[in-house]
């Protein structure tokens, strides 16, 4: 392993404050047929929908070489271990006792376990688009705290539902592959109602500290033009207020509740349990977006062909590098993500931890991952001696994994994974952050 420290060392952040890193089940677990499937099995067996035409079915094997990665988080010294728990598996028989081992060897390495309840691999025979699933993610919620919440303390429902229906359902990009457009609002709200009922069955199951993972970021207007600035922040509203004005002020931003399944009446009481007060506020952050209005035609962008029908494009952000994904490094709209947040939603904002933030780069000797987590670092330091109260910081992710749909094309990982043989290797980004959490004790 090569370990490179940063010539500067990172500032102190309070007593208490949470390290750790982030996985999700069905990048990295594998042991498919150990499981029901889920729609993201569904979607990788069709021919031209992963860039490299992989699945996930081994993955990193994590279901079998999970002491392995314990071990690995053991010797890096976060306090906490951010993983998702596989509906699909919970669903199957022995499901549980895995998430029971998996827990009780974290414990035993003296690592907090903080499950994420889902991680977009939805049962195959569940659609978001239907109403009940809200209630039955509910009780699927209530079994996992009823079998782990003893050992258990900090939970997260969802993870960015934005992208989940903005990518699965609006654009056709990931899982299940569907292509609604702005016909998708609906798997938005039933996220989001989800979200509101499984923190009531969690906690009746006696559970606490719970939050939702979110993914936020600035959006910046291609010009002051008019037309650039309408674009830019409908974009924002879809992306950023649709799935934080609901949890934390109790209502959709203007012009969005219409759009919504169900009488007024019904939004009404749906909201009330959307607004189901929460322990934390967690946030996804990787990039800011530059968004214009609309130029009439397709647009690739980040890998994905936005349609011309959209009302708004999204513009390349010049002047910063760029990671092997092309997404822009933008370590200070991470200050200004999170002092927005702060102004816009004041006491009603909980305390916040960052769930996930990292980068895609290739090699073991990953200078630019330390380069990157350096900088979003001092940038989340920056916003707490401003005042806001951040309580902890998840990095993406302990190992390489699938990344969805560029199947093992990009590499997010602490830690090298060879495919061929699922060989770990620590990269010297690993040394660094171990390094850091040291010098934070």
């Amino acid at each position: 392993m090569i370990r490179r420290m940063a010539t500067n060392p990172i500032p102190q952040f309070p007593a208490g404050f949470l390290w750790g890193v982030s996985t999700s089940a069905h990048q990295i677990e594998g042991a498919a047929d150990e499981r029901e499937p889920s729609v993201w099995d569904a979607f990788t067996a069709e021919p031209g929908r992963v860039k490299d035409g992989t699945t996930a079915a081994v993955a990193c094997d994590h279901y079998h070489r999970y002491p392995e990665d314990v071990a690995l988080l053991a010797d890096l010294g976060v306090d906490a271990y951010r993983f998702s728990v596989s509906w699909p598996r919970v669903n199957s028989p022995g499901g549980l006792d895995f998430y029971d081992r998996l827990v009780d060897e974290l414990c035993a390495a003296g690592v907090r376990p903080v499950p994420t309840l889902f991680h977009w691999d939805l049962p195959l025979a569940l659609d978001w688009l239907d109403r009940d699933t809200a209630a039955r993610f509910a009780e699927y919620a209530a079994r996992v705290a009823e079998r782990l919440g003893d050992r258990v303390t900090k939970w997260i429902t969802l993870n960015e539902p934005a992208e989940h229906t903005l990518l699965g359902h609006a654009l056709g990009a990931h899982a299940p592959g569907k292509q609604l457009l702005f016909d998708a609002l609906p798997v938005a709200h039933h996220q989001l109602l989800a979200h509101g009922l499984a923190v009531r069955a969690l906690r009746a199951a006696g559970v606490t500290d719970i939050g939702i993972a979110n993914s936020h970021g600035p959006t910046w207007p291609a010009s002051q033009e008019s037309a650039d600035l309408e674009a830019a922040a409908f974009y924002d509203i879809l992306l950023n207020r649709l799935f934080s004005d609901p949890l934390l002020l109790g209502r959709y931003p203007e012009g969005i509740g219409e759009l919504m399944p169900g009488d007024s009446a019904g939004l009404d009481s749906d909201l009330k349990v959307i607004a189901e007060p929460i322990d934390w506020y967690g946030i996804n952050y990787y990039a800011p977006t530059k968004v214009g209005a609309p130029q009439g035609a397709e647009i690739e962008f980040g890998g994905l062909t936005l349609p011309a029908e959209l009302p708004f494009t999204v513009r390349e952000i010049e002047g910063h590098p760029v990671t092997d994904f092309g997404w822009p490094v933008v370590p200070e709209a991470l200050t200004e993500l999170l002092t927005g947040f702060r102004a816009r939603f004041g006491d009603r904002l909980p305390p916040i931890v960052i769930t996930e933030n990292g980068c895609s780069y290739e090699g073991i000797d990953d200078q630019e991952r330390i380069a990157y987590l350096d900088g979003h670092v001092r940038a989340l330091h920056r916003a707490v001696e401003a005042g806001v109260d951040v309580r902890g910081y998840f990095v993406w992710s302990l190992l390489d994994n699938f990344e969805w749909a560029e199947g093992y094309e990009r590499r997010f990982g602490l830690v090298h994974v060879d495919y061929d043989t699922l060989e770990r290797t620590p990269k010297a980004s690993y040394g660094w952050l171990r390094d850091v959490l040291r010098a934070q004790r």
